[in-house]
């Protein structure tokens, strides 16, 4: 069985803590991601190399790999360069995710020159685009990316106030490569009407994987009830 059939109809976590969060840790999100299959996930979604490593010590599901790294001239920061594309490659994941968005990346390239120079050095590699419009997710495919994400709708500047299961339900109906739904999937119902949309798989993130996250949305509805009365 391939990695896509893996997945299909199927829950991916993202086991992501970054430097300034708490769980930031390898030996944490490994242990995260076991938590992850022991609940019934499919797939993992990791950020670096270490993470990776600790993860794969811990579960045999399919990861995406992402590398996340600010860089001075471009708002783009998911496997931003060929650098972070190598780095995943020499680990091997089964997916390698990046920011397809129309920003412009580190050294004024457009994301597709940036995708065609690494889908010659990686042929036989699975490539996700992380897109915020269905504009982006139409050029992703015609680019040869093997899947879309809708993970970056609302997150760039010109897709702000996107609703992700609009933007899901465009995004299918565009492209025939295999859609993922990430990106505020914070409830079992959205995830739930991501599959019935036509989502190949769905991935969550801050909502199974980020405590303090979790415990902010909590203290702040008992906060404003508290206030109310």
């Amino acid at each position: 069985m391939d990695v896509l059939d893996q997945v299909k109809n199927k829950l991916i976590v993202s086991c992501q803590a970054l430097e300034d969060e708490p769980l930031h840790d390898s030996y944490i999100m490994g242990k995260m991601a076991l938590a992850a299959k022991l609940g019934g996930a499919s797939g993992i979604r990791a950020n670096t190399v270490k993470d990776i490593q600790a993860i794969k010590k811990e579960v045999d599901l399919p990861i995406i790999g992402i590398i996340k790294r600010d860089y001075e001239d471009s708002n783009v920061y998911i496997t931003a360069t060929m650098k972070e594309v190598d780095a995943l490659c020499e680990e091997g994941v089964d997916i390698i995710a990046f920011d397809a968005t129309k920003q412009v990346r580190p050294n004024g390239e457009t994301f597709q020159e940036f995708f065609g120079k690494v889908k010659r050095k990686y042929p036989d590699q699975l490539f996700m685009a992380d897109i915020s419009t269905v504009e982006e997710a139409i050029a992703a495919e015609e680019a040869g990316v093997d899947i879309v994400a809708t993970t970056m709708g609302g997150y760039t500047s010109y897709s702000k106030g996107i609703v992700p299961l609009e933007l899901l339900e465009q995004v299918v109906s565009k492209v025939s490569v295999p859609v993922i739904a990430e990106g505020n999937m914070d409830t079992p119902d959205k995830a739930r009407r991501a599959l019935e949309i036509g989502a190949h798989a769905v991935v969550v993130g801050s909502a199974i994987t980020r405590p303090k996250l979790i415990t902010e949305k909590f203290a702040k509805a008992i906060n404003a009830n508290l206030i109310q009365k």
